[in-house]
């Protein structure tokens, strides 16, 4: 029910892109069985998330067909002197090994063990869509939403001390490798999901059968309720609406990043030196270019779900957990993509969901209940003052920013105490009964 229900969304996604005359996630996918992919890392990590289901031995084959196959296409590639400009010169051999393993699912293996291998090969292909499908959402979000509220947003922001201004003037400071060592990090966000998951699901193969909580239905949960609110609360970010100084960023970066310039769009040359005027704010038109995809920071949620679910890891895991999260942090603030209030507004939207996915496996008691109600409830509060609360916010800063800190620690607090309740505790060791002494 969950597949079908997974495919069509992505129809109607694809439908609703072509009518703004745009690729769709089915189309884009499709595309990338012989073009070169835009992520090649990704389709990879999709097709380590399918082999959990795999023995041993069928991973080493399949992992010698996909490098075998992407070889092929390489030299196809050079003899044919076809630029891999856009994408990465691997990555096809992973997407065909996870649809030949469905094909193998469907014509050599039956009862539970075709289901177990067509599981895999779906959540593989899901993490594939996932990110499809938010490349489409933001197209989309810049074609249907011409005016944005960074505005009210910034205003707002005063009450945290603009974090954005200061952490990317800090960054700038770091020069090319502060740069590109938080670009590695802000771009492989899912391989890093990958590692956590992978663990998570290291006994699939053995005991035939999923968990029932793991990051990568957190993940696509997330990816998919996210972006209904970009297309509620429009926000472009700090580094566009507030400067045009992003020749900076292509000239430190050592893969020169397509950033499109905000140009006259922009309210001035402001971020990261000059933070914005406390002023009347007010809708502002933009580009149809430039995604609307700040409010929540999605980044923030998807970094906050891995340092979650690193935390019964062990200790590597959760150490790389929490400098994910931390580094990612920075990096979202730091290259001017998002606004403080964002990512308190992103935490608490991860909280929720997960509460509300824990919450569902248990059977929605009053605990669970009560949980994600008051995390929805912070969070539509939190929208709600950004929206029309942002110059009273600023004019009080002493009073709103502690406000701000206090709702989305009441949130953190509230999840840990439930959560950890819900957890089984090992029942203590019974003490052997004294044997009567023998006469």
């Amino acid at each position: 029910m969950t597949g079908v229900a997974a495919l069509g969304f992505l129809i109607v996604l694809e439908f609703a892109a072509r009518h703004y005359g745009l690729p769709g996630p089915l189309t884009s996918q499709v595309r990338e069985l012989v073009v070169p992919p835009k992520s090649g890392g990704l389709l990879y990590a999709a097709m380590a998330l399918m082999m959990v289901v795999l023995t041993w031995r069928e991973r080493f084959v399949a992992v010698a067909a996909a490098v075998g196959v992407d070889i092929a296409f390489s030299l196809v590639r050079w003899a044919l002197d076809v630029r891999t400009t856009g994408g990465h010169p691997f990555g096809n051999g992973a997407l065909w090994v996870i649809l030949g393993c469905a094909v193998v699912a469907v014509t050599r293996r039956t009862g539970a063990e075709r289901v177990l291998l067509l599981k895999g090969v779906g959540l593989g292909l899901l993490l594939v869509a996932g990110r499809k499908t938010g490349d489409t959402w933001l197209l989309i979000t810049s074609k249907t939403r011409p005016a944005v509220l960074d505005q009210y947003v910034a205003t707002a922001d005063h009450a945290l001390g603009n974090p954005s201004w200061l952490v990317g003037r800090i960054v700038t400071a770091t020069g090319p490798f502060g740069f590109n060592f938080l670009d590695i990090v802000y771009g492989q966000l899912a391989v890093a999901a990958v590692a956590v998951a992978l663990y998570q699901l290291r006994g699939v193969a053995v005991e035939r059968r999923f968990p029932g909580h793991h990051l990568v239905r957190s993940f696509l949960v997330i990816g998919l309720l996210g972006p209904a609110f970009y297309m509620i609360f429009p926000v472009v970010g700090p580094i566009f609406a507030y400067g045009t100084g992003t020749d900076y960023w292509s000239s430190v970066s050592l893969w020169s990043p397509d950033i499109p310039s905000s140009g006259h769009w922009a309210v001035g040359d402001l971020w990261p030196q000059t933070p914005s005027l406390i002023d009347t704010p007010h809708p502002m038109r933009f580009d149809e270019i430039t995604p609307r995809n700040c409010m929540p920071s999605l980044h923030t949620a998807w970094a906050a779900a891995i340092f979650i679910h690193s935390r019964k890891g062990p200790r590597v895991l959760r150490y790389a957990g929490t400098f994910w999260l931390v580094a990612t942090l920075t990096a979202t603030l730091g290259f001017g993509y998002h606004y403080g209030v964002d990512l308190i507004a992103g935490v608490v939207f991860v909280l929720t969901v997960e509460a509300a996915l824990r919450a569902f496996d248990r059977g929605w008691d009053r605990s669970g209940i009560r949980l994600a109600a008051y995390g929805a409830a912070v969070f539509a509060a939190l929208l709600v003052s950004y929206r029309f609360l942002p110059l009273t916010m600023a004019e009080h800063p002493w009073l709103s920013g502690p406000l701000l800190i206090l709702a989305m620690a009441s949130v953190i607090y509230g999840y840990v105490r439930t959560t950890t309740a819900w957890d089984p505790r090992p029942a203590p060791a019974r003490r052997p009964e004294p044997q009567p002494e023998p006469i």
